[in-house]
């Protein structure tokens, strides 16, 4: 048995457990009004232990999906793979300048910066992927210039009946909007001994994209969500949100859901559940745009939403019981995303929509970095940038699940 399969097993137990336990706290609430205290910490803590695990399985499925360098073993290739190696472990450039110049890659300036080799890129890439949810669940665009821009049919097509010899009159024609990218720059800067940098069992290139991963990952997570655009991506809570279904809207403002309850969901009633506000926020979103759909909350707003019921008295939570299957909320993914806002007055703790549709992530292609060997000695600096951006697309598909009356 693998250890994803025994990770699995694990959390299925847990949460059968979970079910039953959480089953008599909600009966007891519902009957008497309040519920056993003990029994109700019994809960939080198998709640706690799902978290956990599901987090050590993410790890595993990580791990095991981990994709190396890229496969790319041209003579050009090794060549300047090697010279990159060479430079960031002694600081000798020996011809990288003409190396890249040759290959076509970001120029060199007299900074000494260089451009980090294409397979090292996107090793970085899909180790970033692996981390942000967002990245993960959107659409990843490379590109060459920061002027990107994307046409959106935002439609006004109209037409009508006639007889058979009647006129027709000129229509409506489909109406066209341009999103362009919002884009920043990103930096990172990790630190490595020089004697580490020189032992022959240190993979320097490895470490590089693991560091770099890292860094970047953590502000691309909050930028995507709610970045204000100026100097980094604009994330989809900065863009206005109120409760105006799709037609109405103006055109890049999302529509939210209220739970109807200030800082809260709907409690559990004979005539209601929490539940209830997740069923409204699916059906807001127009079914074309449900296949693939995905719901993104932080762990500790998943904690809360695993006790929730349908109507029919189902955990709208359930776990992925195979390897490669995602935990979903009423049939549909969820990813934890760790800088969407807690469960509060007023605030957006959840989203739901298909992201390839609505969020599009811009990636300027070539990652530049620099070797300061003089700043924090012993420590030798990799200060690297690189250009990245991030917007709505199409505002009708993503919706908010807003926690206020």
């Amino acid at each position: 048995m693998s250890e994803i399969t025994e990770k699995l097993g694990q959390i299925e137990r847990a949460f059968d457990e979970f079910k039953s336990k959480q089953d008599t706290v909600i009966a007891d609430e519902v009957k008497k009004g309040t519920a056993d205290v003990v029994r109700k910490n019994e809960v939080d803590e198998i709640n706690a232990s799902i978290t956990q695990l599901s987090d050590e399985l993410k790890a595993l499925e990580a791990k095991a999906n981990r994709i190396g360098a890229g496969e790319d073993d041209s003579p050009e290739v090794a060549e300047h793979k090697a010279a990159f190696g060479k430079w960031m472990r002694k600081g000798v450039d020996d011809g990288l300048a003409d190396l890249e110049a040759k290959a076509l890659n970001v120029t060199t300036s007299a900074d000494g910066g260089y451009a980090v080799p294409e397979e090292i890129d996107r090793n970085i890439l899909d180790l970033i992927k692996q981390v942000s949810p967002v990245r993960a669940l959107a659409t990843v665009v490379a590109v060459g210039t920061s002027d990107y821009k994307k046409l959106v049919n935002v439609r006004g097509t109209a037409s009508g009946w006639v007889g058979e010899t009647s006129t027709r009159p000129e229509t409506n024609t489909p109406q066209l909007a341009e999103v362009p990218a919002i884009m920043g720059e990103l930096y990172a800067n990790p630190q490595a001994t020089q004697r580490m940098l020189d032992d022959a069992f240190f993979d320097s290139e490895a470490w590089l994209a693991a560091e770099l991963a890292d860094e970047f990952a953590k502000a691309e997570g909050a930028a995507f969500i709610s970045g204000n655009g100026t100097n980094r991506p604009k994330g989809f809570l900065a863009y206005t949100i109120n409760t105006s279904a799709d037609g109405a809207r103006t055109f890049g403002d999302l529509q939210m859901v209220k739970t109807a309850v200030a800082g809260d969901f709907a409690a559990t009633t004979t005539s209601s559940n929490p539940g209830d506000s997740f069923i409204d926020v699916i059906h807001s979103l127009k079914s074309p745009l449900r296949n693939g759909a995905a719901w993104l909350m932080n762990s500790l707003t998943l904690a809360k939403v695993r006790k929730f019921r349908d109507v029919d008295g189902n955990y709208i939570w359930r776990p992925g019981l195979a390897e490669g299957q995602p935990a979903t909320i009423l049939g549909y993914a969820v990813e934890e995303a760790q800088d969407m806002p807690d469960v509060a007055t007023n605030t957006y703790p959840i989203a739901f929509g298909n992201w390839k549709r609505g969020y599009y992530v811009i990636d300027r292609l070539g990652t530049r970095l620099l070797r300061d060997p003089f700043t924090n000695k012993p420590y030798v600096g990799f200060y690297t940038t690189k250009r990245v951006g991030g917007m709505v697309v199409d505002s009708e598909a993503i919706k908010i699940l807003a926690t206020r009356t």
